[in-house]
């Protein structure tokens, strides 16, 4: 079973970035959010009742691109992933009341149960940056956002708590506040720590 990367964060922070910029240092086998392709995500935007079938839609789409990553030959790298689709975004939808508790909790069984049956991460990339930063960030990106810049502190706080139960040596904290649009300096201590993996 091949070794699996996942870079998490708040929406804005660089996700997509910095695997772009890892992939054109090394070979990856890469998944991405892939929000354009997804038959709920502007039905969510517009109308929350989509909530649930826009989350579903997520966490059958991140496990099923982790089964597929773990089989290829080479180093698996995902924009996001299950791990922050159910940790951040289904938890950040419930908080706002866009996801009810009895949708969360099929949220929190599907997760639990893909978990089961697929490893964590061999390696969990957790990139932070100042609200203002993501702000900018966000206000440049031409995709559907459901999460904003106002919730990046909650969110913050959900992946928080999910990162405090993942063992330091499977976790990278990288501040991205200075980082340049080709993340040198954060693709540099990435691809020297996946030689600890």
């Amino acid at each position: 079973m091949g070794r699996l990367v996942e870079v998490v964060g708040p929406s804005g922070v660089g996700k997509t970035t910095l695997v772009d910029a890892l992939s054109r240092h090394a070979d990856f086998a890469t998944a991405y959010e892939a929000h354009a392709g997804r038959p709920f995500q502007a039905l969510f935007k517009q109308d929350k009742r989509y909530g649930l079938a826009n989350q579903m839609d997520y966490l059958l789409l991140r496990a099923e691109q982790e089964r597929e990553l773990r089989a290829s030959p080479l180093i698996g790298l995902m924009d996001g992933g299950l791990d922050l689709d159910y940790h951040g975004f289904a938890r950040l939808f419930h908080a706002r009341g866009w996801l009810t508790d009895p949708e969360f909790d099929l949220c929190r069984r599907f997760y639990d149960l893909a978990r089961v049956l697929l490893p964590l991460p061999d390696l969990i990339v957790h990139l932070t940056a100042r609200e203002e930063v993501i702000r900018d960030r966000l206000s440049l990106r031409q995709r559907i956002n459901i999460a904003s810049a106002e919730d990046t502190a909650l969110f913050n706080s959900f992946l928080d708590a999910w990162l405090a139960t993942i063992p330091s040596g499977n976790l990278l904290r990288l501040d991205v506040n200075a980082e340049d649009h080709e993340f040198t300096t954060s693709v540099s201590l990435i691809l020297e720590k996946l030689h600890t993996i």
